[in-house]
């Protein structure tokens, strides 16, 4: 049965590559067409989350958005991944730091995402489920990070329902070793492992809350072209 287009994206089966980078912002997917991609084609602009296929060095690659928190990112990405042959999804997209020597501009490699969202829960399954990067893309952005002169850190985030956050909560999950928190990873992994399909997230960190540091304008896009480099180096 042909389920698309889908209710959310106007693409036809065969628009999409198999391996799709998923900022949240839809002109940061726009930008990443143009800056990084040739001859590449819109394939959706369904209620404004923009969406692009074309290639980077030779390999057909896609971009979209996800928009914001959990929700968004698992209707995208669950019909991304049922709906048009997706194997792959990385999200690429900013956090703010929660350990306290991590810095504006790092970043961060999601090994696992803790979260305070229910959406597990729809699984039904007889116990708690640790949402979790494929390793197969978890190991290629390590070894590429190295490649490509990048420093960065890897380990386990928290994804939150929540934008303006308690400071007292994160101080209790940087006593857990969380790296960041952000919004969309944890969703985004539990539908890769449901489907058996892949995800990995790479995040720049954009601010510090717990030093009330944040990006400027300038640095948010130095460090983001680093983020993308790396996603793209894994396809």
């Amino acid at each position: 049965m042909n389920n698309t287009p889908t209710p959310h994206i106007s693409a036809v089966k065969g628009d999409f590559a198999e391996t799709v980078l998923m900022p949240g912002d839809p002109l940061r997917a726009k930008f990443i067409a143009e800056t990084f991609l040739t001859d590449y084609v819109q394939v959706n602009k369904t209620r404004g989350i923009l969406g692009y296929t074309g290639f980077y060095n030779g390999k057909k690659v896609s971009v979209m958005a996800s928009g914001m928190g959990i929700p968004s990112m698992c209707i995208y990405s669950y019909e991304l991944f049922n709906y048009y042959d997706v194997n792959n999804i990385i999200r690429v997209g900013t956090a703010g730091a929660i350990r306290s020597d991590l810095k504006i501009g790092d970043v961060v490699i999601s090994m696992s995402a803790c979260t305070d969202s229910n959406y597990a829960g729809s699984f039904g399954m007889p116990g708690i489920i640790a949402p979790t990067a494929s390793f197969e893309l978890l190991k290629k952005a390590e070894q590429n990070s190295d490649k490509l002169g990048l420093s960065t850190v890897i380990g386990p985030i928290f994804t939150s329902d929540c934008f303006y956050n308690d400071l007292e909560n994160t101080a209790k999950w940087q006593k857990m070793g969380i790296l960041c928190v952000e919004m969309e990873t944890a969703g985004l992994y539990l539908n890769a492992m449901n489907c058996g399909k892949n995800a990995l997230s790479i995040l720049t960190i954009s601010d510090c809350p717990l030093k009330n540091e944040a990006a400027t304008a300038e640095q948010r896009e130095k460090s983001f072209i680093n983020m993308i480099k790396l996603a793209l180096s894994c396809i």
